[in-house]
């Protein structure tokens, strides 16, 4: 989103995007650009637009709320702190979900400090709106990621389109609006990319599109992209990894997804027992996941540069499924709580996303 910003105020930008005098982008939560390939037919619009320049990657974890901060600040999660979806909240010993998980007991400003594209254009004297499902109106998690922008909720997609083409039709209106589309990942995680319920919310989406790009004018530039992709995973290749007991040895809190572990050990858990737990993961699952210690982790680049308020909130260790393969701690699954659709980790299919470009920005 900063390059959108510098397209509005006239500034080089690394997308090379064309001066436009309001900008929208369009997020589209859990669409992967395999997954829209494999359902072509059912999105030509969108799939018309699919040049091989785009296709980019969003970054690691491929998990909402690392990639949304990503996007409106610019910064890589070892700045701006969401470093997965749910971590370890290390000031009240605790995993806090970073989506929905908020409380008293943490500021989402202070958490995370980056300042949003949002409150820049503001500073530039430009508008700011966020258009998106009324529930996430005073989130914690909108508050970290979405400050500066005005919010306006609406409640579906058609609202929420609707929405947008009126805030580009006042006079005199400058400026850049998001807006948030969740329906595709709601049904990825519930029945999968592969199945009628999702396919149904892409035509939907496709042609609330057509009719968005029919709206823009000539000074208006529309981008389209998604934080993750999803990859369906069948219920027998779930792994319950609390069976083995070396996987477990000393590890105090579980944070992460099922495609990307977060394990944290005890803190008084001995040089020895830890370096014991990192070799049982690698001798057990080291064929079909990247197993990876912090150090380790951030020495490769997975999160950036890392603030060092951020460091204790990444795992001690990291599992990253590789292969087709959910994670999971039967001693907390509850009845209910598998999915069908994932994202989290480094397969292309959950890290490479659209980004297309419509309106002014197809120039």
């Amino acid at each position: 989103m900063p390059a959108c910003l510098s397209a509005i105020v006239g500034g080089d930008n690394p997308l090379a995007l064309p001066r436009a005098a309001r900008v929208v982008v369009l997020l589209v939560d859990g669409l992967g650009a395999a997954a829209l390939k494999a359902r072509a037919g059912h999105a030509r619009t969108l799939v018309s637009l699919m040049t091989p320049k785009a296709v980019i990657d969003s970054g690691f974890p491929t998990t909402t709320a690392a990639a949304l901060a990503t996007l409106t600040t610019g910064t890589d999660p070892g700045q701006h702190g969401m470093v997965g979806y749910t971590v370890l909240d290390p000031a009240n010993d605790r995993v806090l979900k970073q989506l929905s998980g908020w409380d008293s007991k943490v500021d989402p400003f202070a958490w995370q400090p980056m300042p949003t594209v949002f409150e820049r254009a503001v500073d530039r004297g430009l508008d700011a709106v966020a258009i998106g499902p009324e529930r996430y109106r005073d989130s914690g998690f909108s508050k970290a990621v979405l400050r500066g922008a005005r919010y306006l909720g609406a409640s579906t997609i058609g609202d929420r389109f609707a929405t947008v083409v009126d805030w580009l039709r006042e006079p005199g209106t400058s400026g850049i609006a998001y807006v948030y589309v969740p329906e595709l990942d709601v049904a990825g995680h519930a029945t999968g990319s592969e199945s009628s319920e999702w396919t149904n919310w892409l035509e939907i989406l496709d042609a609330a599109v057509r009719e968005l790009s029919d709206a823009l004018g000539p000074d208006d530039g529309l981008i389209i992209t998604a934080d993750h992709g999803v990859v369906d995973i069948a219920e027998h290749n779930h792994v319950l990894f609390d069976g083995e007991a070396a996987l477990v040895d000393g590890v105090r809190h579980v944070a992460g997804e099922p495609r990307c572990l977060q394990l944290h050990f005890e803190p008084d858990a001995s040089a020895g027992q830890r370096a014991a737990v990192v070799d049982a993961w690698r001798a057990a699952e080291g064929h079909r996941a990247w197993i990876a210690t912090r150090d380790e982790a951030i020495a490769a680049g997975w999160f950036g540069e890392v603030r060092d308020e951020v460091l204790p909130r990444i795992g001690d260790l990291l599992v990253a499924a590789r292969k087709g393969i959910a994670y999971y701690d039967g001693r907390t699954l509850g009845h209910g709580t598998r999915m069908v659709g994932y994202h989290g980790s480094w397969s292309p299919e959950e890290l490479r996303v659209p980004l297309l470009r419509l309106g002014a920005f197809r120039r």
